[in-house]
Parts: C-alpha cells; sequence; structure tokens
C-alpha cells in the first residue's frame, strides 16, 4: 500500500507525462499541412442515411464501441438506441444527469432512461441576495412540475435535485453572510422551504469558483451548515467542484483534498468537473483519461469516500481552429452535420482516449473537432468503476442517443 504523500506524488508524475505527451500530440496535428481539395469536397458526395427505429440489440452487441469507427456508422447508428434494455443498468455507481432549459432534448433522455439514473439536476435555479438577511430564488418559471412526475414515474428511486447558482453575489454579499450565523440560518431555511414547495429532492449548489482561493474557511463553513439543515429534512445536497488538478499543469486547481476532506462526510455527492481540459488559445482533449484518473487519485488518495465523488463526463465536444485563435462547443445535432459534410477520417489518441477529427473550413482554415464516442464514454465508464466512483453528465441533451445504452 501507498502513504497518501506517495500516492499524490504519483499523481503529479501522471500529469506531468501528461502534459508532455499532450503537448507532442497537439504539435503533431497542428504541424501537418492543410488538408487536400479532395477531402475539402467531400461533403458534395451522396446523402448518408441514419436509422430512425430503435434496435433489439444494445451498441456493444451491435460491435460499435471500437477505437476505429467511421463517420458513416456513427450517422447510421447514433439514434438507434437498445428499446429492450433501456430500462437496465450496466453501471453500479450513482449516475447524475444535468439538464438545462435551452436544450429541451435532454428532457426527453430524462424519462427515456429514467432508471439509468441516480440523480437529474435541472439547471433551473439561482439565489439572489436582496439585503440583510433577505434572500430571493429566481427561475421558478422554469420548473417543470408535470416533467418531474412523469420522470418520477419512470424511475421510483430517482432524485431531482435542481442546480443553484449565487446568482450577482458580490464580495460583500458573501461576507456578510460569512459574518453572521442569522443570515446563514435564513438562507439555509429558504432553501429547505423551496424544496419541500417545489417538490425538490435536494440541490445541486454551485458556489465554489466564485471566490477563487479566498475565504475557503468561512465557505465551507456555510456549505457545512446547509447541508446540515437540507439533510435534517430529508433532502440531498450535492457540490460541484473544480477538477483537483489544473487544467494543462501539474499544479493543484481550487479545490484540493484539505478542503475534500473538511467537506467529505457533510455532503452527498461532488460533482467533480472533469472536462474543459482544452482552451481555444491551448486546443486539444476536451477530458484526457490519465487526468481524470489523477484528478480523483489526488482527492481522495486512500478511497475513503470515492463513492461520493461524481466523475465528470462531458456529452458536448469542442470545435478548435489550428490556429489556436478560436473554438466553440460542438453538440450532437451539428457534430453528426459536420460528419454528413466532410466525411472526415476518425483518429483515436491512445494516450488521452479520445477521437478526434481534421476538417478545412470554408476559407476558415483547418479545424479540429474532439467530441466524445461509445468507446471513449466506454473507458470512463470502466475507470469510473475501477475507482469507485459514480458519474456526472454535462448534459443529456448534448450527446447522441445511443450513449445511453453504456450507462
Amino acid at each position: 500500500m501507498f502513504s497518501g504523500e506517495e500516492k499524490l506524488d504519483m499523481g503529479k508524475n501522471t500529469m506531468r507525462f501528461l502534459c508532455a505527451s499532450l503537448s507532442l500530440a497537439m504539435v503533431s496535428w497542428l504541424a501537418e499541412g492543410t488538408l487536400s481539395k479532395t477531402d475539402a469536397k467531400k461533403g458534395a458526395t451522396k446523402k448518408l442515411e441514419e436509422k430512425k427505429l430503435h434496435s433489439d440489440k444494445n451498441v456493444q452487441d451491435r460491435g460499435l464501441v471500437v477505437v476505429d469507427p467511421k463517420a458513416k456508422d456513427i450517422i447510421l447508428e447514433h439514434k438507434s438506441y437498445c428499446s429492450k434494455k433501456m430500462k437496465e443498468r450496466h453501471f453500479s455507481g450513482d449516475v447524475l444527469g444535468y439538464i438545462t432549459p435551452w436544450n429541451n432534448h435532454g428532457y426527453d433522455i430524462a424519462k427515456i432512461f429514467g432508471n439509468k439514473f441516480t440523480l437529474i439536476s435541472p439547471v433551473w435555479l439561482q439565489v439572489k441576495r436582496r439585503g440583510k438577511e433577505r434572500f430571493q430564488f429566481t427561475g421558478l418559471h422554469d420548473a417543470d412540475q408535470g416533467w418531474m412526475k412523469d420522470v418520477r414515474k419512470t424511475s421510483k428511486n430517482i432524485k431531482i435535485v435542481p442546480r443553484i447558482l449565487f446568482d450577482g453575489w458580490t464580495y460583500q454579499d458573501f461576507e456578510s453572510v460569512f459574518g453572521s450565523e442569522d443570515e446563514i440560518e435564513e438562507l439555509s431555511k429558504n432553501m429547505v422551504l423551496l424544496a419541500k414547495n417545489e417538490n425538490f429532492d435536494g440541490f445541486v449548489v454551485e458556489v465554489w469558483s466564485q471566490l477563487g482561493n479566498q475565504k475557503q474557511t468561512e465557505l465551507i463553513h456555510l456549505l457545512t451548515h446547509l447541508s446540515e439543515a437540507l439533510h435534517e429534512a430529508q433532502l440531498k445536497f450535492i457540490l460541484v467542484i473544480p477538477p483537483a488538478v489544473a487544467a494543462g499543469t501539474n499544479q493543484p486547481g481550487m479545490f484540493t483534498k484539505r478542503e475534500f476532506d473538511q467537506l467529505a462526510s457533510a455532503v452527498d455527492s461532488f460533482s467533480l468537473m472533469t472536462y474543459d481540459y482544452s482552451a481555444p488559445h491551448r486546443p486539444g482533449p476536451n477530458s484526457p483519461l490519465p487526468w481524470v484518473r489523477a484528478c480523483v487519485e489526488v482527492l481522495d488518495p486512500d478511497s475513503k469516500w470515492r463513492n461520493k465523488i461524481l466523475l465528470g463526463l462531458n456529452f458536448y465536444g469542442m470545435d478548435y481552429s489550428a490556429l489556436g485563435t478560436s473554438g466553440e462547443p460542438i453538440l450532437g445535432s451539428r457534430y453528426i452535420e459536420t460528419l454528413k459534410e466532410q466525411k472526415p477520417k476518425i483518429v483515436w489518441d491512445e494516450q488521452i482516449a479520445e477521437h478526434y477529427f481534421e476538417y478545412k473550413k470554408n476559407k476558415g482554415g483547418k479545424h479540429a473537432v474532439f467530441y466524445p464516442t461509445l468507446k471513449s464514454i466506454q473507458l470512463r465508464l470502466e475507470l469510473a468503476e475501477e475507482l469507485g466512483t459514480g458519474i456526472s453528465i454535462w448534459e443529456l441533451g448534448q450527446g447522441l442517443d445511443y450513449f445511453y445504452d453504456l450507462l
């Protein structure tokens, strides 16, 4: 057995190796020549088909979870999930699925595959501070009681835990609340009342990154208080946390083992944001597998609270220009359109365990798209099983329907 410090060092060594290999991988595709004229004209060829009917077999049995998928097969199969086994779970840990009001397909996914999730978090709510001991909750116009009823009908054990943001809070707002037990008490009481009135099962709280590395002791005190109040009312408390290893470095992130240890007994789950590894100025993978592993092992080297960590999976991708000047999210529908237009060769990177492809935009230069595939998702699910964590998915409407066969 390794000591905690030895395991931490192992995580850091993993990151050093990862950073070096990623740099080489990115240099290789950036340095390659522009695509040929033939490649650029591929979109003009015959239209590719999409299956409209569901399948009797899951994606594994159909031989689709591979390192060398063809664009035409993804286009053909992506809507065809296994209707016979959509109530069966293959992943043993907790599964949290986020849903956004601006991406309606996620609402349907939660109803269709409800049995595969233990937690559903609609991105609905904000809490604003309006003065001393005065708090206002906004976003309730998005709360859909009929949909919540339908989801619970699909799965009896599912918990609906809307995400709540501390919206518009100034540094002074936080200081005022931190310095007053009455303010903390009032906020806690209001959140419990909101959950009871709206038939929520608890909340996913996203606040940690707002203060950077400041006032951590005070923030932990507030979060512990909120958690106690929610638990007393039989409600769930899930905390969103940034990655424990800063992306592109081997440095600690904004939420470390120290904070994890202080909060682990208080919260029900940590929604760990192990995605958004790359950026337009540093294009590359969304979520390199060695980095994902390091983020979990650095937080909990002794596997004491692993079941409370929800390892983050992105069901969106990124489309980067080779010059490092631009990058934008790409969702499932646009990804399929791009595959149809470009018919690219999809490349597997063994080190990061992600697929990507290149294409050339009209007058826009060379681009690279990193988007999850059945194989990349399967490997992350296997990693989560190995590490003993759950998963959290951002977000359900952004992926391809056949992804859910894997859960």
